[in-house]
């Protein structure tokens, strides 16, 4: 079993001589120095070849954008982000994700392009360094085109719950890949088809714990039919046993651990070698339904007049708080007992006791209506502060002069 190369060449390779002897000690600028390039180079233009129904993985290379010398290598402490999108547009084709661990790791744009998307595609890529702020573009074109060589009918998916997505978009763990799968499946040409992060898939975040990952979907494509192995896998004992929380059943050696665990409750196999049944087209009816015994509408509806109702309704309400109205005027104003059998309830003794208390007071108020007591000095007509003189209380307040002294 033999892996073909990547389906995508670019029309220029930058060379990287960085493992020499005499790079290790050559002294490296300040990086000041390095950094001061990124806004100065002009818009790179690259050309690479996606094939359709084939996967396509471009690296986002700090060495690319930074412009250095070949024998000196990306200080580790250069902080750069990406960001991509389609030319003329506000974000990438909807076949092709971009993903980037942090501005210390290299960024992926990678993807499965669909009959649909032949042809020419420009995808601008801004770079950011976020030390001093200097940016740089490069812009690449994308010639979509057809995949040469046999059909791989037999697709199969597998979920890779010990890696993320950024760390199998690299060649060398993807030819690790298959070169295990091979263990598993008929001897034949095994191709990458498309990788999926399991975060876009619907999974969970995991835990900030080691050992956690993500987990990536790897489509796998071959001419060669899937083996017992597979089939077994992904029959409906293996899905029972896998509900009852049990491993499914694997009759053959798993070629894959210990450097990728699979999870093999969710894997998928996909048969395109018999073409599916076309759906038969609707023909077209006249609009007009069938007669149907037990489905008889009504086809005339008889007068009714709603006079009767609409009486009842509101004539109802108001007799019944008429007779209400009634009742409360009569208990409240025809059940009145009056003054004089209040008085006759009462006790006489209790009656002279209410008596002599009410002549008591008006008496009292009598006398201090007639007793002399003298004015306060505050309510005279003309009461000087400082002085203490008063004028008589019965002198016209209206022709005293606002000033003594002008008497």
């Amino acid at each position: 079993m033999r892996w073909s190369s990547w389906p995508w060449v670019p029309s220029c390779v930058a060379p990287c001589n960085c493992g020499a002897p005499h790079a290790l000690l050559t002294r490296i600028p300040s990086p000041g120095v390095l950094l001061a390039g990124l806004g100065d180079t002009e818009a790179q233009q690259i050309t690479l070849h996606p094939l359709v129904g084939r996967v396509f993985v471009h690296t986002l290379d700090h060495q690319t954008f930074l412009s250095l010398p070949e024998h000196i290598a990306v200080p580790p402490a250069v902080r750069i982000t990406y960001h991509a999108h389609l030319q003329g547009h506000p974000d990438l084709p909807w076949w092709l994700r971009y993903t980037q661990r942090s501005p210390h790791h290299p960024g992926f744009l990678y993807g499965s392009a669909t009959p649909e998307d032949r042809g020419r595609q420009v995808i601008e890529v801004t770079a950011y360094n976020r030390d001093s702020f200097d940016t740089t573009q490069q812009r690449l074109v994308l010639e979509i085109g057809d995949s040469e060589g046999p059909l791989l009918p037999y697709q199969a998916e597998f979920l890779v719950c010990s890696h993320d997505v950024e760390e199998v978009l690299p060649s060398t763990p993807a030819s690790r890949f298959l070169s295990a799968l091979g263990g598993l499946w008929e001897p034949g040409e095994l191709q990458l088809l498309n990788i999926t992060s399991a975060l876009d898939r619907g999974g969970r975040v995991p835990l900030p714990i080691e050992g956690r990952k993500e987990g990536v979907y790897i489509k796998v494509g071959s001419a060669s039919p899937f083996s017992t192995c597979l089939k077994m896998v992904a029959s409906p004992d293996s899905h029972a046993r896998c509900a009852q929380g049990q491993p499914p059943l694997l009759s053959c050696y798993d070629t894959l651990a210990p450097h990728f665990r699979i999870d093999w409750c969710n894997v998928t196999l996909v048969d395109k070698s018999v073409p599916e049944p076309a759906d038969e087209m609707p023909t077209p009816g006249d609009g007009i339904l069938e007669h149907d015994p037990f489905f008889c509408p009504p086809t005339e509806a008889p007068d009714r007049d709603f006079l009767v109702d609409a009486l009842v309704t509101l004539l109802v309400p108001l007799l019944v708080a008429l007779l209400l109205t009634l009742l409360l005027a009569y208990v409240m104003c025809c059940r009145r007992e009056g003054r004089l059998k209040r008085d006759l309830a009462t006790s006489d003794i209790q009656m002279v006791h209410h008596c002599t208390i009410h002549g008591n007071t008006e008496e009292l108020r009598q006398m201090a209506a007639s007793r002399e007591v003298p004015r306060p000095l505050s309510t005279l007509p003309m009461f000087n502060v400082r002085t203490g003189e008063r004028l008589p209380p019965r002198v016209d307040s209206a022709q005293v002069p606002l000033i003594l002294d002008q008497h």
